[in-house]
């Protein structure tokens, strides 16, 4: 055993996957410690603030870590909310709606959101508009109240008899701020989502339930196709034909067709993450039943099984104790196969609006499924999708680089 577990730990491939994999794990768990923030509350109004943004529960304030003038910050607030493209596109609405062109001013911020107040109708049917663009104006509406409203920011503590708040100052329009000493100011790294969300908590949390949902899915594909494989392999005769046939049987259908179908037929309302993971690793198991039983069939008629049978023990006791443990290297590699490929197949599924339905937790592939509704790869909005794709691919390239190692140690046609 130690010499084996040596042998793993030399191979290069083992230890690169491992090391970024605790690095996610690192991650996933130091994060939350730091930040408490739920990953689906908004905390800041509007959508897709740009990563550096610094934002407190209300609004953005600005984007300089140091000492700035309110009024300049005041014309930073107005141009993250309401940038050339949202001024364009109101353009095109209120043309659309029938305003006349010559009225419209996009560099008249007053003028241009008196005139959207007045005409903007959430319910108005657009010819040629789709769904995707009306919601992005019904966001882009909320997020325009109150944008030129001169009222002071309030600071507010805690107090500690009551838990009440109680205004602890004001900040007027032409007062100097540092916006570390606000209360509630945090500064995003990964800017938000369309929603207003922190993309860096959305993103921790979404890949600590998006390995929840993988692990669920590779100990139940692995449980199932470790159980089948072994008695097909070892009992064979009519056993093992009824369980190959069925095996044959959803090879022939593809995994992900399969996915969709049955993910369409549970409903909605009860696709939880659980659910989801237990569907990938009932659909996910073929593969490895296949393996282990050409596996078994190679070991069922050594000496010591020969042995085993001839001491009268049980077809039970000979699987577990005779066979299985020749095996084991083989159902880990397994293993973190089918973790790797539940991630991808949640995230497919997520994209294609499948997924797992929660409105408390995300996962990768609603973060991705949420940025591509919200057209985030259209709008130039690289924040929203493509941290979430390099953790999926970090995660799945670390697990396949861990099985490679594992397969150079303990597959002999591979070893120098």
């Amino acid at each position: 055993m130690k010499h084996i577990l040596r042998q793993v730990l030399r191979s290069s491939n083992f230890m690169i996957g491992f090391s970024i994999l605790v690095a996610i794990l690192l991650v996933v768990i130091i994060y939350p410690l730091i930040i408490t923030d739920p990953p689906l509350e908004i905390i800041a109004q509007g959508s897709f603030f740009p990563p550096g943004t610094y934002v407190n529960v209300y609004d953005s304030i600005g984007t300089n870590p140091y000492k700035l003038k309110l009024d300049d910050a005041e014309a930073n607030r107005i141009e993250s909310k309401l940038g050339m493209d949202d001024r364009l596109a109101m353009h095109e609405w209120l043309v659309a709606f029938g305003v006349p062109e010559e009225e419209i001013d996009i560099f008249d911020t007053e003028g241009l959101l008196a005139l959207w107040e007045e005409n903007f109708d959430p319910t108005a049917r657009i010819p040629g508009m789709t769904n995707a663009q009306r919601n992005y104006y019904i966001r882009l509406n909320a997020s325009l109240e109150g944008l030129l409203s001169t009222e002071p920011a309030i600071i507010a503590v805690e107090n500690e008899e009551t838990g009440a708040l109680e205004e602890k100052g004001r900040v007027e329009q032409n007062d100097y701020v540092n916006v570390k000493e606000v209360a509630n100011v945090r500064r995003l790294p990964l800017g938000t989502d369309n929603f207003g969300r922190d993309v860096l908590t959305e993103l921790v949390t979404a890949t600590k339930v998006s390995l929840v949902i993988g692990i669920v899915a590779g100990l139940v594909a692995t449980s199932i196709g470790l159980t089948l494989g072994l008695v097909a392999g070892y009992v064979g005769g009519w056993v093992d034909d009824v369980i190959m046939f069925f095996t044959n049987l959803l090879i022939t259908i593809p995994g992900l067709v399969l996915l969709i179908l049955i993910s369409y037929s549970i409903g909605q309302e009860h696709r939880g993450a659980f659910t989801i993971a237990t569907v990938i690793g009932l659909t996910s198991w073929v593969w490895t039943a296949r393996a282990v039983r050409s596996q078994v069939i190679s070991l069922r008629n050594r000496d010591h099984v020969n042995l085993s049978k001839l001491s009268g023990h049980s077809i039970a006791h000979i699987i577990i104790r005779d066979i299985l443990p020749y095996i084991a290297s083989y159902v880990v590699m397994a293993f973190i196969l089918q973790v790797s490929s539940g991630i991808l197949n949640e995230a497919g599924l997520s994209i294609l609006g499948l997924g797992p339905r929660t409105t408390q937790v995300p996962t990768l592939g609603l973060m991705l499924n949420w940025a591509f509704i919200y057209q985030a790869q259209i709008l130039g909005k690289w924040w929203a999708y493509l941290p979430v794709i390099i953790t999926i691919a970090l995660i799945t390239f670390s697990m396949n680089l861990m099985n490679t190692g594992l397969d150079q140690v303990f597959n002999p046609a591979l070893r120098e």
